[in-house]
């Protein structure tokens, strides 16, 4: 029987074009989507008070679109988000941006590759933080995180000036993700749907470690294994699939996201 097995790239290959045919993408505006990734970070209980951001990119360069301070993720719609400049002046919309997204500055000046970023104080990603323990990608569905998470292990204090920027995104490097000791977690993607997904997986990554940890030191995935599954399980198909799944789950939750069209 073995002679009939056919190669692991046949069934790759095969998933690829048939995700490709079947997983179509949600279609939203830049708003939408922020404010749909801000009730999926609400769903998971990553919030903690208004601690925490989520960002996007703007088209104009050294600006990023946020959530206005002084709401909740779970409230949010897409007329919350407001567009800021490098000095954190808001440019379009009402309301200020939480002073501590100024960092997100330098992760987007250092990273041309990234358009959205999200920080979060989640509750096992702080207790990993708190025990001053990098991430061990130890299970399957930890794979995104191998060698694609940094580590920062001394706190540079609140995040509302120019030095925390620098010493984060120096820290984070050509990673997706970083955990900051004494903090939380900050996660980086392509997408706003790459970041919220990355962000509500290393908080179910940092609760499967520590829990694992109770019985000894975590057993790390070997290379050879972790490196496909990373690439697997961060196909933007995959990755868009699942966003749009929590994002139904988020409309059960909290009612439907209604909001009038915006033009992003």
């Amino acid at each position: 029987m073995s002679e009939d097995l056919r190669p692991q790239d046949y069934f790759a290959n095969r998933a690829n074009a048939d995700m490709e045919k079947h997983l179509k993408p949600k279609q939203r505006t830049l708003r939408e989507t922020l404010a749909a990734a801000a009730r999926i970070i609400a769903l998971h209980e990553e919030d903690a008070g208004l601690a925490g951001q989520i960002s996007a990119r703007s088209d104009k360069p050294e600006h990023y679109w946020t959530l206005k301070f002084g709401l909740g993720f779970e409230e949010a719609t897409p007329e919350d988000f407001i567009e800021v400049d490098k000095d954190l002046n808001t440019t379009t919309g009402d309301g200020m941006a939480n002073p501590a997204t100024r960092f997100h500055l330098w992760v987007y000046a250092a990273r041309p590759d990234v358009n959205s970023i999200t920080h979060t104080h989640s509750p096992w990603v702080s207790a990993l933080a708190a025990s001053g323990k990098p991430l061990i990608p130890c299970q399957m569905d930890m794979t995104p995180f191998y060698d694609d998470c940094a580590f920062l292990p001394r706190w540079p204090g609140l995040p509302i000036a120019d030095q925390e920027g620098v010493i984060i995104s120096k820290a984070l490097g050509q990673n997706r993700s970083i955990i900051l000791v004494n903090h939380g977690q900050l996660t980086t993607g392509v997408s706003i749907q790459e970041a919220t997904y990355l962000s509500v997986y290393l908080e179910r990554a940092a609760r499967l470690q520590m829990r694992a940890s109770i019985y000894g030191e975590p057993k790390k995935v070997p290379r050879e294994l972790a490196l496909p599954a990373h690439d697997y399980l961060l196909k933007p198909r995959v990755v868009h699939a699942t966003f749009d799944y929590w994002d139904r789950k988020a409309d059960k939750a909290y009612g439907p996201l209604l909001a009038q069209k915006t033009e992003v």
